[in-house]
């Protein structure tokens, strides 16, 4: 046991509520090597706080778990009711890794980006205001009085400072990494499946259905390359549902797929002829790291956080241009994957955020 000295971190576990995506999978690899680092650190006192309904919760060595008889329900009720008052009521640290943070005591908060403040435009509906609302009310909140805030890219660090004009100081780029990605078997069953699916002669894209992954890019580009076949996997968001979902089902050569398990992803990044990437929007950009390490090669948006991650390991293309031969792009050289999926581990995401939380800790 460790000693009952200094400040303890109260990390919000919500994420293990929700639906495995790209910021839950960042959470939960870095809670599973952040455990491991602080079996040498027995000062840093490390807490996992749970609703009552959280789902798939490892064992760890050195962060205790603390579930709360309240579920995680209504967004963002746990956050800013039963997680704030744990945190205020025990004198924790809060750690939140979701873009949110409870209001009244900000402490060390993620912002993966800051979509919502720099594309209004792409959230219109009722639910999508009230959405847009509550993140640019956060981001506010944790740019003003977080003790530190942990962007996942310079990009987003250099957008965070731009816009509510935070001391550079404040803020800790901690890339995301790939963890348990690596222990997913493809399950190649998902081609008996899919039969219009032959190995190598398809290009595979991936992410939720939102409109900022770009998928009037895919339909535009299919349009024009008709001998080109796609398969797009993902699932419509409640809001920011792209407009084209409709058009692209009723194209020849695209294969809407519907869900996919992280198994059968894994197949399809296994055996396609690319993986294409044209979003116009990412803090960081997990699934084209996720392709790579499936040997994959990528065709990826050359804005904002992916030319950083990427470097000369992609085939780059303007998300505004779907005029691209990506069977000749793909003739171009590049580097290959290893440089960049030995720097973008979980572990290394956990060292980064150990330092940072033992400087806050004090």
């Amino acid at each position: 046991m460790k000693k009952n000295v200094g400040k303890t971190l109260a990390i919000n576990g919500e994420f293990f509520c929700r639906n495995l995506t790209g910021i839950e999978r960042v959470a939960i690899d870095a809670l599973k090597e952040l455990d491991i680092l602080l079996s040498e650190e027995a000062e840093v006192r490390v807490e996992l706080v749970l609703p009552a309904n959280a789902q798939n919760v490892p064992q760890y060595a050195n962060i205790r778990c603390v579930r709360l008889p309240v579920e995680a329900a209504f967004f963002p009720k746990w956050t800013q009711i039963a997680f704030q008052k744990y945190v205020l009521k025990n004198r924790r640290v809060p750690l939140d890794f979701s873009n949110t943070c409870p209001y009244f005591c900000p402490g060390i908060e993620y912002l993966h980006d800051i979509y919502a403040r720099l594309h209004p435009e792409d959230l219109k509906s009722r639910r999508d205001k009230l959405v847009r609302l509550y993140s640019n009310l956060m981001y506010w909140r944790v740019a003003k009085k977080a003790k530190k805030i942990i962007a996942v890219s310079e990009f987003t660090k250099k957008t965070i400072i731009e816009k509510y004009k935070v001391d550079p100081r404040r803020i800790e780029v901690v890339y995301d990494g790939l963890g348990s990605y690596k222990d997913i078997a493809p399950d190649f069953s998902v081609f008996e499946r899919l039969p219009q699916l032959k190995e190598r002669e398809f290009y595979f894209t991936l992410g939720s259905l939102s409109t900022r992954k770009n998928l009037k890019w895919i339909a535009a580009n299919a349009r024009l390359f008709p001998n080109a076949f796609f398969a797009v996997s993902g699932k419509p968001l409640p809001s920011v549902v792209a407009p084209e979902l409709e058009s692209m089902k009723a194209a020849p050569n695209i294969l809407m797929t519907g869900y996919l398990s992280d198994g059968e992803v894994k197949a399809l990044l296994s055996k396609c002829k690319a993986f294409v990437f044209p979003t116009y929007f990412e803090g960081f950009g997990l699934p084209p790291l996720e392709a790579l390490s499936c040997g994959a090669p990528i065709v990826i948006s050359n804005r904002t956080a992916l030319p950083e991650i990427y470097g000369a390991s992609a085939h780059y293309i303007d998300p505004d241009n779907p005029n691209v031969d990506i069977s000749e792009l793909l003739k171009e050289p590049i580097e290959p994957a290893a440089l960049v999926l030995e720097k973008f581990t979980a572990a290394n995401s956990a060292r980064r955020l150990l330092a940072v939380i033992k400087e806050v800790l004090g």
